[in-house]
């Protein structure tokens, strides 16, 4: 099974993921983290990367690419979750090329329908790890009491002007990549507001509808 799950920042990507991956041993590929993983490691990939992070800029789409390519290979083109890319078309045509050229292509695309409040309201009591980048919520999903209280920030962009500017950046960007798998018969929305076990009982139904998935 090939998965990505789509939604703006704050939707619970990162949460059903690890329900996927808990249920059906589907590993998750968080760009997010291999951005950091590369960096820790100081591959040659990771110098690059490094460089761009280290002057304040974005990670250009094609080291992003690399990064995610180089763990699906890690992974056998197979069982993942891709959660922070494709961002944008240009990325959603890269990967719909790659997983096709070593035939494992993509089996569907979770999007994930969350309000701009919900989201403002999750994203300001959203607390992390910043070492491991493990994400809490000071409410649903507070940190272990054995997690040192100096490792657990709050991000600048998680402040509500900023998670609303994230937000209009998400639909310019991201959303024609959603219409792009839309056209490709591979995308399906889901309600991600509600409680996580709701939520993920919808996504379970919409994964059933196109794969059938086995335990591993």
């Amino acid at each position: 099974m090939r998965l990505v799950l789509f939604g703006p920042p704050g939707a619970g990507k990162g949460t059903q993921s690890l329900l996927l991956k808990q249920r059906f041993g589907l590993d998750v590929i968080s760009t997010g983290n291999l951005i950091r993983a590369a960096i820790r490691e100081g591959s040659p990939l990771g110098k690059k990367v490094e460089a761009h992070v280290n002057a304040g800029g974005l990670v250009p789409d094609d080291l992003v690419r690399d990064l995610a390519n180089e763990s699906m290979a890690q992974h056998k083109f197979d069982r993942f979750i891709l959660d922070g890319y494709p961002r944008t078309t240009r990325q959603a045509v890269w990967l719909m090329e790659f997983l096709d050229a070593y035939k494992s292509p993509l089996e569907a695309v979770i999007s994930l329908k969350v309000s701009d409040d919900v989201i403002v309201d999750r994203l300001s009591n959203r607390r992390i790890n910043k070492v491991t980048g493990e994400s809490y919520h000071l409410t649903y999903h507070p940190p272990p009491p054995d997690v040192d209280p100096k490792l657990i920030i709050q991000r600048k962009d998680d402040a509500p002007e900023s998670v609303l500017a994230r937000l209009e950046t998400y639909r310019r960007e991201t959303h024609p990549a959603e219409m792009f798998f839309r056209q490709a018969g591979l995308l399906v929305g889901i309600n991600g507001e509600g409680g996580v076990d709701d939520i993920f009982e919808r996504v379970l139904g919409s994964v059933e509808r196109f794969s059938e998935l086995q335990v591993a």
